[in-house]
Formats: C-alpha cells, sequence, structure tokens
C-alpha cells in the first residue's frame, strides 16, 4: 500500500467542541499540515446521529445527511454543513493530503418510530443464553428520517432490517439483549460474550439482502457525492468481517479507483486482530491497539519497563504492512469508557517509535498535537477536568526527520531494558542517515553505528547541544536526556 510511506492524522478528538467549525478548520489548516508531512487525515462520521449537533458521530441515524436537512434537531453536524465538509475534502486533496471518511456500518440510533415485533431476550454477558421466552415487544427501529423525505433513498428501516436491540418498552427496566424472531447473530465476530456481534442500538443485520444493497448504494453515493480516498470501519469486531472486503470491493469498482480501509478491532489479543486479516485476505489494514496498550503501559511503569519489550505481541511487528500505528486516540484518552491513557512524558518516546522506524503507517492523534482542555464525568462516576499537552513542536520535528533522515536501513539497538536506540543508514537520495536514542530512566547513550564515518550530528529535538562525531568506520555514542528521546542528524 503507498499509504504506509506516508503519515495519517486522526483529525478530531471526542471532547471536540460542538460549533460546527471543524471542516473549516481543516480547510485552514491543510495546506501547514501538508508542509509539516501529514499526507492523509482521518476525519470523524460526517452523517446526522442521534446526538445532532452534539453528536461526535457513532450514534448513526442517518447516514445520507451529511449536514443538510433538519433533524434531530439541526441541520450541521457537530462540525459543520454538508457544503462544508466537500468544501474541506477538496481543499486537503489539493493540498497534497488525503481523505478518510469515518463509517459505522455496526448499528442504528434515534428511530423516528416504535413498532411491535416478536423477540427473545438473552443474558448482555453470554448471547448464547436466553434469560426469558420469546416475548411480544415494543422496540424503537422505524426509521423514517422526515427531514429528508426520500431524498437520496426511500428506504425506510424496520425491525427485519436488525438482528437484536437492547430496549423493549414493555419492559423498560430489563438488563437484557433482544433477538429477533427467526434472527442469529452474525458470526465472523468477536467471541467476547459468547458473541460480540451487538454492540449498540439496532443492530444491523448482515444477512439481510435490503441491509447490503442499501448499504452498497450508500458508498457509491458517498465516494460520488464527497470524493473521498478511503475509510477508517468502526468496531470491526462487531460486524461479520466478510462484509467488509464484499462491500470495499464493490465500491472500489464503482469509484474506479483503490480506496484504502482501515479497521478499528480494539482488542489487545494480537491473535483477534491476525484472524480478522485472515477473514478479510489482508483487504482491510488494522490500528495496532496491542502496541497502543504497551505505550500505556510504559507509560505508567517508568523505569520499571522493559523497552525492549515494547513490540512485543503487536501488529506492526508481526504484520507491519497492515498496521496502522498510534499513541493515543478518541476512545483511549482521558475519560472515555475504553480509557487507557498514555501518560504525557512517554508521548513524545512514543511518537518517535511510530514515526522515526521502518513499518506502520503511523497514525497522530489531533489532542497530542494541537492540546485539548475539557471536562467530563469519568468512569469513577466524578466529574474531572482535562488537560492534553500539545506536543506539536516535538512531532513536527519527528515529521521533518522522516521526510529527510529516515531512510535505508534499520539496525536497532535493543540491548538495554532502560534505554535503546536504531539508526537509519540513508540513501542515495537522503544520504547522512538518523540515530535515534531513548530513555524511560535515568540520562543514557548508545555506541551505534550510520556508516558515515567523521561526520558531525546534532540533536534535532535540541534536547542536547553538544554535537556528536562519528569515528573512522561512522560509529559514535549518541546520547539522550532522562525520560526523553533524541534524534541525532547530519549538520548541516
Amino acid at each position: 500500500m503507498s499509504e504506509f510511506n506516508g503519515v495519517m492524522m486522526q483529525y478530531f478528538h471526542w471532547y471536540i467542541e460542538p460549533n460546527g467549525k471543524l471542516w473549516n478548520e481543516l480547510a485552514e489548516n491543510a495546506n501547514d499540515l501538508a508542509k509539516a508531512g501529514i499526507t492523509s487525515v482521518w476525519l470523524p462520521p460526517a452523517y446526522k446521529g442521534v446526538g445532532g449537533d452534539c453528536e461526535v458521530g457513532y450514534g448513526v441515524y442517518d447516514m445520507f445527511d451529511l449536514g443538510e436537512f433538519d433533524q434531530k434537531g439541526t441541520i450541521r453536524t457537530k462540525y459543520g454543513t454538508k457544503e462544508e465538509y466537500i468544501n474541506a475534502i477538496a481543499t486537503a486533496r489539493e493540498a497534497g493530503i488525503r481523505v478518510y471518511a469515518d463509517v459505522v456500518l455496526n448499528h442504528k440510533m434515534g428511530a423516528d418510530k416504535e413498532e411491535e415485533a416478536e423477540a427473545t431476550p438473552v443474558s448482555p454477558d453470554n448471547r448464547h443464553q436466553p434469560i426469558g421466552d420469546m416475548q411480544k415487544v415494543k422496540v424503537w427501529t422505524h426509521f423514517t428520517f422526515p427531514g429528508r423525505q426520500g431524498k437520496y433513498s426511500s428506504l425506510e428501516w424496520h425491525w427485519w432490517h436488525f438482528d437484536a436491540v437492547d430496549y423493549n418498552a414493555y419492559d423498560g427496566d430489563a438488563d437484557a439483549i433482544y433477538l429477533f424472531k427467526d434472527k442469529q447473530f452474525d458470526d465472523q465476530v468477536d467471541l467476547e460474550n459468547g458473541s460480540f456481534a451487538y454492540l449498540m442500538g439496532c443492530d444491523l443485520d448482515m444477512e439481510h439482502p435490503e441491509v447490503r444493497d442499501e448499504l452498497k448504494y450508500w458508498g457509491e453515493w458517498y465516494v460520488d457525492t464527497t470524493k473521498v480516498d478511503g475509510f477508517r470501519f468502526d468496531a470491526v469486531k462487531h460486524v461479520k468481517a466478510g462484509f467488509f472486503p464484499e462491500w470495499l470491493n464493490h465500491v472500489r469498482r464503482h469509484a474506479g479507483k483503490s480506496l484504502f480501509a482501515v479497521g478499528e478491532y480494539w482488542s489487545s489479543h494480537i491473535e483477534a486482530l491476525h484472524h480478522f486479516i485472515d477473514v478479510t485476505g489482508g483487504d482491510v489494514a488494522l490500528f495496532d491497539a496491542p502496541l497502543h496498550y504497551n505505550f500505556s503501559e510504559a507509560s505508567k511503569a517508568g523505569s520499571d519497563y522493559d523497552l525492549r519489550q515494547i513490540f512485543d505481541d503487536t501488529l506492526v511487528a508481526q504484520q507491519p504492512a497492515l498496521a496502522v500505528t498510534l499513541v493515543e486516540n478518541h476512545d483511549s484518552q482521558p475519560l472515555q469508557l475504553l480509557e487507557s491513557v498514555v501518560e504525557g512524558w512517554f508521548k513524545p518516546l512514543a511518537y518517535a517509535l511510530i514515526l522515526l522506524r521502518e513499518g506502520g503507517y503511523p497514525c497522530i492523534f489531533y489532542a497530542d498535537y494541537y492540546g485539548a482542555h475539557y471536562k467530563d464525568t469519568g468512569n469513577d462516576g466524578e466529574e474531572h477536568e482535562v488537560w492534553m499537552d500539545s506536543h506539536k513542536w516535538l512531532i513536527d520535528k519527528f515529521l521533518e526527520a522522516r521526510k529527510e533522515y529516515a531512510f535505508g536501513e534499520q539496525y536497532d539497538y535493543f540491548d538495554h531494558a532502560n534505554c535503546i536506540g536504531w539508526t537509519r543508514l540513508g540513501s542515495e537520495e537522503h544520504p547522512g542517515g538518523m540515530a535515534v536514542v531513548l530513555s524511560n530512566g535515568e540520562d543514557g547513550s548508545k555506541w551505534m553505528e550510520v556508516c558515515q564515518p567523521n561526520q558531525t550530528y546534532i540533536d534535532l529535538t535540541e534536547h542536547i547541544s553538544e554535537p556528536v562525531t562519528t569515528n573512522d568506520e561512522g560509529w559514535a555514542e549518541f546520547r539522550c536526556l532522562a525520560g526523553s528521546v533524541s534524534v541525532w542528524v547530519v549538520k548541516s
């Protein structure tokens, strides 16, 4: 995949202000991002959600409403209008940045009318275990999209387009998932809770022909309308895995171009990621969630963490051509349900590890780049105020090093629990190479080879002011400060 030479940015976080300005902000920043070395952006879901103009995007209501119709109390979405979205994509692409759309194919929420159906309540902890008899239920499953009035698509969604829901008006206090009569949970999903096909809302029945046809038609309409270059698939472990390459290849044929795709299979179990890749034939890359968890653990353990193990059981170590590497995202950031924070002191080390090495397609998180400040109720039920520092200056330095120096063979020096390093030997077009050294303990140094005899190197991060000169064989002692990283490049 050509994308794997570039750098992605997740251009949002969960707590972006709901002021409708994100699309215009991207248009304004596109040229600066491109100059910095960002080659693609992943944008949040752009269609109308159950939360109206405050909806982050994952409570999907109407996938054909990109901020065009008065639905859920608003015309615009949290991020802007359809016109602004399309303009932002066009502006980014003109700047040389590819744009990936966030696509949720698992569920719908916020139905317009109730319907009666028959369903069996099953345990949320074991979806194969009924906890009651088949019964009449009253459920919010009829989607009429009154604001759109059939424009772009005339399909109305009913209970039979779904496998299950988690609310029955006839028994509102029940803790159950209601599996509709003659339905079964989709296979090729994560096996947690017996079957993790059901996540939330009205769970789409991927075996229903009208559902499959409508999603494929929507994909055609979406690429024609927006001109996006690819997709980020949400919650892929909850959706029949085989549907993704089927849908993707249908849309690719229609668009006449190779659309990139990455899936969110959020699991620390590397075997689960490998299984998804096998089922999808390697057609969909995956975010390297195990690497993120290693970063989180390392950041909390400090010098007790053995840095030689930082890539153990990760996708980038085992299938680098299908690994999208990341430090943080909107689900793992502070106060989110899946919170698994990478502490701020470790983030420069983590970004060096994804941006300056071979393998993987690195993804920068908006809140790590620009910083973030917000309040929310945490998992402990208390309100908290969060400040996320901006690491823009250092990330830009890493991007500069990636563009100019991260070429050629890579020599690893992972031979100390608290101080590791690597070198890149450069190429004909990018001579000079680079040396990177980082420590999670005291000041560190590594004796490393860059194959550049008698050459002077400086620390691009400016953490260390004294230059280093290699010997006649192209070796030198490259240093870093305690709990820090230094990137050594040829003095110009």
